[in-house]
């Protein structure tokens, strides 16, 4: 709301251009429909339009896609360089790791940083990944329709409860040091379940990181005390 009020200010003092630089862009998570909610994102973009401003520079937003929810030009810096520097130069032995997706809508993220540093790949499937998938919108499919009234004869499919698989860990990380990639670190409740499976399997040293740390409520606590080493 702080920077809405101020980009006003800007725009009714007749400002030319009206840039806001914001590193996290906050409700990025809530980029696509999810049963009956707001696409807050898009909201958002058009509250920061209507409000003057004319470019944002913004770092590793979670769906790229979300450039597109803006009027105007939208610069989205990678953070990904300086990840790869710190696992070079900080973390010893870097060569013996592996990078893990701590889900399979990571793993495209992860994917990235082990071809750069030509580093094996593991993915977690199953029980340890984010409960919101970005690929499952929440909403019932077939909805329900007036035609069965229109048609006694006509019934509808009914849809299985999906589940999640036991967890499985796709790849070798016995005797490897694992490095947990992401873009947002908030609800830790999923590293912390990764982090376990990967001791169980052999991973003798486990990092976590990511480009935001929210970090909210107990999260601090709860990695501390979890089997995350860094």
């Amino acid at each position: 709301m702080e920077l809405l009020i101020m980009a006003y200010a800007l725009k009714t003092a007749c400002a030319r251009n009206i840039i806001g630089v914001i590193p996290y862009f906050p409700y990025s998570k809530q980029s696509k429909m999810r049963k009956r909610g707001s696409i807050v994102c898009k909201l958002l973009a058009s509250m920061l339009a209507k409000a003057g401003l004319t470019h944002i520079i913004t770092m590793d937003l979670h769906q790229k896609e979300i450039q597109g929810f803006f009027s105007f030009p939208v610069d989205n810096l990678r953070a990904s360089p300086f990840l790869l520097q710190y696992i070079q130069e900080e973390i010893p032995n870097y060569r013996n790791a592996v990078i893990v997706a701590k889900s399979p809508d990571a793993a495209k993220r992860a994917q990235s940083y082990a071809e750069r540093l030509r580093l094996g790949l593991a993915v977690i499937h199953g029980e340890a990944q984010c409960t919101e998938l970005d690929m499952d919108d929440g909403r019932h499919s077939p909805p329900m329709v007036k035609n069965a009234t229109v048609h006694p004869g006509l019934e509808l499919p009914l849809m299985m409860a999906k589940e999640k698989p036991p967890i499985t860990v796709v790849g070798d990380v016995g005797g490897r040091i694992a490095i947990i990639v992401d873009d947002i670190i908030d609800d830790v409740e999923s590293f912390v379940a990764a982090a376990e499976i990967l001791k169980e399997r052999g991973a003798y040293k486990i990092y976590v990181m990511a480009t935001h740390g929210i970090l909210s409520a107990e999260a601090p606590r709860l990695i501390e005390e979890s089997s995350v080493d860094e």
